[in-house]
């Protein structure tokens, strides 16, 4: 038409290197930045309470599941919760056992881009290295998507079994009876005895004496009188370096613990 110009068509070059600015953006990765995401954790005592301040607490530990980095770590403080709550009352969907004021657990914060597989890994109670157990769970955590209340519960089974007598470089001689005295407490802290809520009738405990690994003599304890105390007296007719097992175990709710000690036997000569 009169007046207008015609648009010249692109050059082949031109539409070339908008192709290349195009892709170029296509390929270019998006960031997507980190979020807050808080987790909270609480490790008990099967059959008990929370493992709490009193007993060291426990240490939680959150990685990566796939990458193995880890996330966030720390320590377990606080009280062991609320006895009628966790141990008596009948637990409905949706009820507080855990989350009552001063309960132990650990807040950890996540910095995370996208959904993530964690492993978290509990050990305790830290107060008793030879006690302690650990266990870990895998579970799928969102950004901005908070996990408080309860918390992520981790149980640990087992009891603490703490050796009372004898003591450490006792002078103890063959064919003579000496006592053997040990505490037994759930990995929480809470006592056992007869009848109590932590019936010390449900497991036994016995002690074991071994040479070499063999097995040379076993007696069961008794309960003592005292909350978490058990007793008995023992004879050994062999002498030199024998190790001292005693062991608590409950078959009914899997819980076992030990303690062992090395003791000098003598002989009467």
């Amino acid at each position: 038409m009169p007046g207008c110009t015609p648009t010249a068509p692109a050059a082949p070059a031109a539409l070339a290197a908008l192709a290349v600015v195009a892709l170029a953006a296509s390929l270019t990765p998006v960031t997507i930045s980190a979020q807050a995401t808080t987790l909270l954790v609480r490790v008990t005592s099967h059959d008990a309470k929370i493992i709490g301040s009193g007993v060291g607490g426990a240490r939680v530990t959150i990685r990566d599941f796939r990458t193995g980095a880890i996330l966030a770590e720390g320590i377990q403080e606080g009280s062991t919760g609320n006895t009628s709550a966790i141990m008596v009352t009948p637990r409905e969907r949706g009820a507080t056992v855990y989350g009552t004021e001063g309960a132990a657990g650990y807040l950890a914060t996540l910095q995370l881009s996208q959904p993530t597989m964690i492993e978290i890994t509990a050990e305790g109670p830290l107060g008793t290295p030879h006690a302690i157990q650990r266990a870990s769970k895998t579970m799928l955590v969102v950004p901005g998507r908070d996990v408080l209340g309860e918390g992520v519960i981790i149980e640990l089974l087992g009891y603490t079994v703490e050796l009372q007598s004898p003591a450490v470089g006792a002078s103890l001689v063959a064919g003579t009876p000496f006592t053997v005295a040990v505490s037994v407490t759930m990995l929480c802290g809470c006592p056992t005895e007869p009848g109590g809520l932590w019936d010390a009738d449900e497991f036994d405990v016995v002690v074991r004496v071994l040479d070499g690994g063999t097995e040379v003599a076993s007696q069961p304890l008794t309960y003592a009188g005292t909350r978490s105390t058990f007793a008995t007296e023992l004879t050994v007719s062999e002498t030199g370096r024998l190790e001292l097992q005693v062991l608590a175990l409950n078959d009914g709710t899997g819980n076992f613990g030990m303690v062992s000690r090395t003791v000098d036997m003598k002989s009467t000569r």
